[in-house]
């Protein structure tokens, strides 16, 4: 057979396994589809399959993820990891799979993966104004005066110097509204709530960007095409 070096260290930093590891996988059969002489042993290895499945993503995979509630997004928070959610191989890509900024353990909803740097940086720059809409349940009654507030562009958070970018308000209930934020701050719907006077019971991310979780339950993941990629720029 054709050289597989470079099928082998594709694999590897696919996740499927140390290199020593997926060259045992290829003396025991679980490579398929290489074509007569190796002609898709270089990239893009196209057809090449392991254990009968095509090959996870190449490098630049976007993952969406419905998150449920009790998950953390690091380990620095303890508890459950959202990552134990995905394929364990996920875990030793390279470059590696981190989530798109982070959602507190209590929050459910929109989550986005990806081992792209560069793309992560730009989705959760500021300068981006990606608009995320997140569903909050309040404590207490809305009073009315939150929306100015939110959309003032003056509102300051406990314990910072910089007031926050306009936020749009949209009240759905009387205890419940969706907020619309183009940065994404340390807790900031929380944060923003408390600092009118009220306080967030449960809190949804509906939507990011152009993107919703429509079709996928609570702890559901899909891989995004090229075209939902190209909506979030």
């Amino acid at each position: 057979m054709k050289d597989i070096r470079a099928l082998t260290k594709y694999l590897a930093g696919l996740g499927y396994g140390s290199r020593k590891e997926v060259e045992n996988a290829v003396r025991r059969g679980r490579i398929g589809g290489i074509e007569a002489g190796g002609k898709n042993l270089a990239p893009p290895f196209e057809g090449v399959t392991f254990d009968g499945e095509p090959l996870d993503p190449p490098p630049g995979m976007v993952i969406l993820m419905n998150k449920p509630a009790g998950y953390t997004c690091s380990r620095a928070d303890g508890g459950q990891l959202i990552y134990e959610l995905l394929p364990p191989r996920y875990l030793a890509r390279t470059p590696a799979l981190s989530t798109v900024g982070r959602l507190d353990a209590a929050t459910t909803g929109v989550l986005l993966f990806t081992d792209d740097g560069q793309f992560l940086h730009k989705l959760i720059s500021p300068k981006s104004e990606i608009p995320k809409v997140y569903e909050a349940t309040l404590a207490r009654p809305l009073e009315g005066h939150e929306g100015e507030a939110f959309a003032s562009g003056t509102l300051m958070l406990r314990g910072e110097d910089k007031p926050l970018k306009p936020a749009g308000l949209d009240v759905t209930g009387e205890r419940s509204a969706h907020v619309t934020l183009t940065e994404g701050r340390y807790h900031q719907v929380r944060r923003m709530f408390a600092a009118v006077g009220n306080h967030v019971e449960a809190l949804h991310r509906a939507q990011f960007g152009p993107l919703t979780l429509e079709g996928l339950a609570e702890g559901e993941w899909r891989i995004l095409g090229a075209d939902d990629i190209a909506q979030l720029g």
